[in-house]
């Protein structure tokens, strides 16, 4: 399909898109049916049956993509008449040219359009989601030099910093770090926050900010006290997480972080050398 039909197909299925007064994008079946290339409204009418049947199997409601409705059209005499209607979700716009002829050029076009969508919505959503977790690494990291510098304010040293670290690993993992390393199989010279996933570097993050806060706040003037604070909240977030049925110990490693890191740097320079990317 030549590029100027592929933009021009593009156009005119986003140019049919219609909002609710709440904002929610939706298309009218009778003009997908166009679109899709079906003369007759009965046949269509069996691929949106098909298309129903398989959001049903996906395990989504079928009310929230497929929604009935009635609509008035103007008959060749002058008068109107109120035909059936059906708004559909993006996602039910998929299912119907997912279950529909792929002879039909149209159909075809459609099923490669939205296959491409859906992997730009993936693809979008692990970016997300890397971008969130490098981000938390990053902030443990600068939490963790403010408890370090804290603790040297409070106390004139903080050589015992990376130990006031490891019990607080413990009273959240119930584990030591070097027990969750070999867990993980992380290597003996990388931090165990490289590997953790998102949730374990919030947990741990927000228990050294509770510890900076009440080292500075109650005085304490010696690394037994700051120590003894930051295992008690590493607990306190542990018993929150277990309350929520998540396990930290039980967790997967994630990717390290610092691979995350050189692939989202090369795809924003990427992005930046050819703005048109995701669309060739």
């Amino acid at each position: 399909m030549k590029r100027e039909l592929i933009h021009s197909l593009t156009s005119t299925f986003e140019g049919h898109a219609q909002e609710t007064e709440a904002g929610v994008e939706f298309w009218l079946a009778r003009d997908l049916q166009h679109l899709l290339g079906y003369a007759e409204w009965r046949n269509f009418a069996l691929v949106i049956a098909k298309a129903k049947t398989a959001c049903e199997v996906a395990e989504h409601a079928i009310g929230d993509h497929f929604v009935n409705v009635n609509k008035m059209v103007e008959l060749g005499s002058g008068s109107q008449r109120e035909i059936d209607d059906i708004m559909l979700t993006r996602y039910a716009c998929y299912l119907i040219a997912q279950n529909g002829d792929p002879r039909k050029s149209d159909i075809a076009f459609a099923q490669t359009y939205f296959a491409i969508q859906a992997r730009r919505a993936e693809l979008i959503e692990q970016r997300l989601q890397e971008t969130e977790r490098l981000s938390a690494r990053q902030k443990l990291t600068h939490t963790e030099k403010e408890l370090s510098d804290v603790i040297y304010e409070q106390t004139g040293e903080n050589k015992h910093f990376g130990l006031i670290r490891s019990k607080g690993d413990q009273a959240l993992f119930g584990k030591t770090t070097q027990a969750m390393k070999s867990q993980w199989k992380i290597p003996a010279n990388r931090p165990l926050a490289d590997f953790a996933p998102t949730i374990v570097l919030k947990a741990k993050d927000f228990a050294a900010e509770i510890t900076i806060f009440n080292a500075r706040e109650q005085q304490m003037h010696t690394e037994n006290k700051i120590s003894r604070e930051h295992i008690t909240n590493n607990e306190a977030v542990r018993n929150t997480l277990l309350e929520r049925g998540i396990r930290p110990e039980s967790l997967a490693p994630d990717e390290d972080i610092k691979k995350v890191e050189r692939r989202l740097k090369s795809e924003q320079k990427k992005s930046l050398q050819n703005p048109d990317g995701l669309d060739t």
